[in-house]
Order: structure tokens, then C-alpha cells, then sequence
């Protein structure tokens, strides 16, 4: 489990095709503190286990699921990646909290200057749409964002010269693909209503109330 709340940026320095997916060496410094081999590692938002330490960085599998269903699947020698350790239980909780599976790869769709900040759109797909709420937490490519504004397929979020500063951001251009994952508070408050919910019922405002929420 992670915060989503990014330690440092890697650069990938080898790659090596395997069966059923791919092999990569991930140079980094500060997420080596305190990393033991069998730990998670979040890159660019997939949970990655450390398989090698070294004293340049990590090796890690990505598998054959993880290629199809990330942008890791696209990644080449030095590509640059977001890197997050695993919470801790004594830790605090900056951002929200990540799982480090990833729901959908989106795109990038605009890009535009807002004082200081940065609003970045994002275009998302219909399985993703219904977890999208104003205000509400999601991860993009790892990093953990406030939605700043719903579209009918797009939402948009601010990000401040820090965040640019400190994650893959401040390189990505309009176009460019993200990993995407929902808040898991959404998906289980779909789920317990779905459960509770008999065929005959509707998830409506009045079921809501009925059932304590307000």
C-alpha cells in the first residue's frame, strides 16, 4: 500500500526481455534506504517487488499483466518513472491511500498554464468515469492528485510547481498516456451498494438517506 506521494524519479538503465514479460534495472538513491529485497515498489503507479538491490538502484519483473495493462509496457532505457516505498504503519499519510493496481492507462489531453499551477486534463474511459468525483482522490501515475474539475470523459487537476518539480510531470506533454488509479474508498461504497441493493430497488438519493448517507 502506498500514499501516493512520490520519494523520488528513477531512470530506467536496462531492460531485459523474459518469458512472460520483462526484466528492468530502475537507477535510484533515496528509496534504496531501508529497501530489502522482497519489498514493494511503486513505479509510475504499478507496484513493482524488488527482486535485486544494488548499489545504483533495483531490479524488478514486470509481467506479462502488468506490460498489457500499464504504461510500463512501453517504457525504454532511460525513461524516467515515479518511485514510491510501501507505507509503513508509523507513517503519515500525505496523500491517499494507492494500492499500486492500475485501473486503466488514459491520455493526457490538455495542458494549461493557471497562475502558478499547471491544470492537466486528463481523458479517462467509461469504466473509469463513475469513480471520478469532484474533489475526490485519484492517482496518476502514481502521484496523488485532487480532481479539480469533472468533463463528461475528461476531469482536470492542479498541480503546483513542487509537484512538477518532484515527479515525471514537469516532462509530459499533451498525448503522452498515464496510469490511472480510482480511489478505493469508491469502489468499495459501489460494491456495499450494489450488495444491498435488491433487484427491485434503485441507487437513488432516497436509498442513500435510508441508509445513513446524507
Amino acid at each position: 500500500m502506498f500514499t501516493g506521494i512520490i520519494e523520488e524519479i528513477g531512470k530506467i538503465s536496462q531492460i531485459q526481455p523474459q518469458s512472460g514479460g520483462v526484466t528492468v534495472k530502475i537507477n535510484a538513491h533515496t528509496i534504496l534506504e531501508d529497501t530489502k529485497i522482497g519489498d514493494s515498489i511503486a513505479v509510475d503507479g504499478p507496484c513493482l517487488t524488488v527482486r535485486v538491490l544494488e548499489k545504483d538502484g533495483f531490479v524488478a519483473d514486470i509481467s506479462e499483466e502488468t506490460c498489457r495493462r500499464t504504461t510500463l509496457r512501453s517504457c525504454k532505457v532511460g525513461t524516467q518513472v515515479n518511485l514510491e516505498r510501501s507505507l509503513r504503519l508509523q507513517d503519515r499519510l500525505g496523500g491517499h491511500l494507492v494500492l499500486g493496481h492500475i485501473d486503466e492507462v488514459a491520455t493526457i489531453s490538455g495542458w494549461k498554464h493557471e497562475g502558478t499551477s499547471v491544470i492537466m486534463e486528463v481523458t479517462v474511459g467509461e469504466n473509469v468515469r463513475p469513480y471520478i468525483a469532484y474533489k475526490g482522490s485519484i492517482a496518476v501515475d502514481g502521484v496523488s492528485l485532487t480532481i479539480a474539475n469533472v468533463l463528461e470523459n475528461r476531469f482536470e487537476v492542479a498541480l503546483i510547481p513542487h509537484t512538477l518539480q518532484v515527479t515525471t510531470f514537469g516532462e509530459k506533454q499533451v498525448g503522452d498516456a498515464v496510469n490511472i488509479e480510482v480511489d478505493v474508498m469508491a469502489r468499495y461504497v459501489e460494491t456495499l451498494m450494489r450488495n444491498q441493493a435488491t433487484p427491485t430497488q434503485t441507487l437513488n438519493l432516497e436509498f442513500l438517506q435510508k441508509h445513513g448517507y446524507s
